[in-house]
């Protein structure tokens, strides 16, 4: 009997507190071998030391490692409560230029190893975005540049990650010793080991950090309880690292690390941990050789070779003031520019542009696909102010807006690096004859990507960005035809030392809203305006104004009102298009368009309503072809009685839009 009781005792502490085997995880790993002990992907590998290198000397790249097996985090039989765990390890990022460095690593559990969506620079290689809450990434961040786009507290810091790089905490990197806070330099090539112990019951995450050899420090550099660990973890994670690099370069290296789940991680065997690399130096030393060279031929080839080193020096010379050493990861070697780019030789040629000319090229080191557009710039006035705005365009984060990945300064000319998109500008396929036409769902596609790309300038990012040059030759198209809006910014930047008041109105004919003739002021609305061009461009295969057409051809808005005005609109479609397309969306299109070119901008919708529209969230407003064309030819006089068109801000509008054949078609 008193067996029985002992065994129903133990069967109801199981139930009650149950350790899952799955649960109960150990590994230690004293160096690496290349033997698939991890799993590793992008740039990462195993040196022959027995070094975790995940990410070498190349510029813009990622690199991810993982434990080869998902394990068991949650208590799925009881609480599903998260498993306490905890992690050591060793790590050295070692810069290609002391005190210079790139982008860091990171510690994280994840659901999938795939990163190969995931952007370098300052996102670690973690997100190809901002991150959302579908992401499940738990991350401890090594950051090694401040991101003020991050909200980062410095460019040496320690923080806890949670399906953002917004961390919800984070810490300047350092330890305590003796009662002593001792700071500690990421990028200083040293070995420093860091220990990760996640508590499940008080759901409290413990760091801290020390040099290599020194004790586990007693008191944790950062402990927080922000987060609830159960609501972001899923049953089963890969645990593991990633690391990036940005324009500055560097290599970072895991020697050892150790891994459990319900109990203290093993302590690792510093003893037996990879020796790193020797850094940067060729020891190389030069000794006297004792040849019968006579002086003057010594002499002699001396001065050919400074000689040489200065002319080579001239051909690369760049433009490098102390205020720019804080741009130092944004910033590009002429050197590698001009080889990626063949020496920006004519076959490497994408186009020729209001700006300057575009280049494709390649970074040597990285393989890196690249469009490199070089802006005459002979002005001094406003450069400061000229490269602070260009790096922060290049903080600009959408998926259709192309990357500004950084610059180059010389002699008179400012250099801008962008990603490569390989389908190269929308207006090829729209015009010219070598490539297929579009079919409409793909161009609705990319009306509605570049729509979602100008609201964010609009009203996505921190300031407001005005584009000033929409059309269709200033959209990109990557290999799966997804557009991206490029050249964001650029003309707005390009005021600098002008007066865009008067002679400096930026943009295309066709595109220009009539107000800039007389203010000169670009403002959202004239970007909306000439959005508006871009969608009557795409639907009808035809640009706003041929410049050398004959005078009595109309233009495209009185093209596309004409058909309207006799209830043809569908008329004035694209004829590649075959009749092949939904009229409803060819309609609506249109008349967005129409509605956009609104000669009189309080008329226009902002991209926040287009974008609605256009995804069928708002109705679009009651309007007529007879009432446009009145306000069209009223242009002049800024005639604000749009008779037939029903403003947005009146409630009748609002019940005329709602009860509009049109938009119940529509939607």
């Amino acid at each position: 009997m008193a067996l029985l009781s002992q065994i129903s005792l133990t069967l109801l502490l199981l139930v009650v507190k149950p350790t899952a085997i799955s649960g109960d995880v150990s590994f230690a790993f004293n160096g690496f071998e290349n033997d698939g002990a991890l799993t590793l992907s992008e740039y990462a590998d195993v040196t022959g030391g027995g070094l975790l290198r995940l990410t070498n000397n190349t510029a813009q790249v990622t690199g991810h490692a993982f434990y080869p097996s998902k394990l068991r985090l949650k208590n799925a039989s009881f609480s599903g409560d998260v498993f306490s765990f905890s992690t050591t390890f060793v790590f050295a990022i070692t810069p290609l230029i002391t005190n210079v460095s790139g982008h860091g690593l990171s510690f994280l559990l994840a659901p999938s190893t795939d990163f190969a969506k995931a952007l370098s620079s300052q996102h670690l290689g973690l997100f190809p975005d901002d991150g959302d809450s579908t992401d499940h990434i738990v991350a401890v961040e090594l950051d090694t540049v401040k991101n003020s786009e991050f909200g980062d507290i410095n460019d040496n810091h320690i923080g806890v990650d949670v399906n953002s790089l917004r961390s919800v905490d984070s810490t300047p990197a350092g330890f305590t010793k003796d009662g002593i806070f001792r700071s500690l330099q990421l990028i200083s090539g040293d070995p420093m080991q860091i220990w990760v112990d996640f508590d499940g019951e008080r759901s409290q995450i413990d760091i801290a950090i020390a040099p290599l050899h020194e004790a586990k420090p007693r008191r944790s550099l950062l402990s927080s309880s922000k987060i609830n660990l159960s609501a972001i973890i899923l049953d089963e994670m890969y645990v593991g690292f990633a690391s990036s690099t940005g324009a500055a370069t560097g290599c970072h290296y895991i020697l050892g690390w150790s891994f459990a789940l319900n109990r203290d991680a093993p302590p690792l065997d510093l003893s037996a941990l990879p020796q790193l690399p020797h850094l940067g130096h060729n020891n190389t030393t030069l000794l006297a050789i004792s040849l019968p060279l006579a002086g003057a031929i010594l002499l002699l080839l001396a001065a050919a070779a400074v000689y040489f080193a200065l002319e080579r020096r001239k051909k690369f010379a760049e433009v490098l003031e102390d205020w720019e050493l804080e741009y130092g990861p944004h910033r590009f070697s002429y050197r590698d520019l001009y080889r990626a780019t063949e020496g920006f030789g004519e076959k490497n040629l994408l186009g020729i542009g209001g700006f300057g000319r575009v280049y494709k090229g390649v970074l040597p080191k990285s393989k890196l696909e690249i469009a490199v557009k070089r802006v005459s710039h002979e002005s001094r006035q406003g450069m400061r102010e000229f490269v602070a705005e260009i790096v922060s365009m290049g903080r600009l984060r959408h998926r259709n807006l192309v990357h500004l990945l950084g610059y180059c300064r010389r002699q008179g000319e400012l250099i801008l690096v962008y990603d490569f998109m390989a389908n190269g500008s929308l207006d090829k396929f729209l015009f010219g004859k070598d490539r297929p036409p579009l079919n409409w769902s793909r161009r609705l596609h990319i009306i509605k990507g570049v729509a979602a790309g100008l609201l964010y300038l609009h009203q996505g990012w921190e300031q407001v960005v005005i584009h000033r040059d929409i059309k269709a030759g200033n959209v990109l198209l990557d290999g799966e035809f997804n557009p991206k809006l490029g050249d964001f910014g650029l003309a707005r930047l390009c005021d600098h030392g002008g007066n865009p008041q008067t002679t400096h109105i930026m943009g295309t004919l066709g595109y220009l809203a009539p107000e800039l003739s007389k203010t000169g002021k670009a403002t959202t609305l004239t970007d909306v305006y000439a959005f508006g061009a871009f969608l009557l461009e795409v639907a009808c295969g035809q640009r706003p104004m041929e410049l050398h057409a004959p005078g009595e051809v109309p233009g495209l808005v009185d093209r596309v009102l004409g058909c309207w005005k006799m209830n043809s609109i569908l008329e004035a479609c694209d004829l590649r298009l075959g009749g092949e397309f939904v009229a409803r969306e060819v309609e609506l299109v249109l008349k967005l368009g129409l509605l956009c070119s609104h000669p009189d901008p309080s008329c226009r919708p902002s991209m926040r309503q287009v974008v609605q529209i256009l995804e069928g969230e708002a109705p679009f407003p009651a309007m007529s072809a007879d009432g446009l064309i009145d306000s069209n030819l009223a242009a002049s006089s800024y005639d604000l009685s749009f008779d037939d068109f029903v403003g947005s801000s009146s409630s009748a509008a609002t019940n005329a839009m709602l009860s509009s054949p049109f938009f119940s078609g529509a939607r």
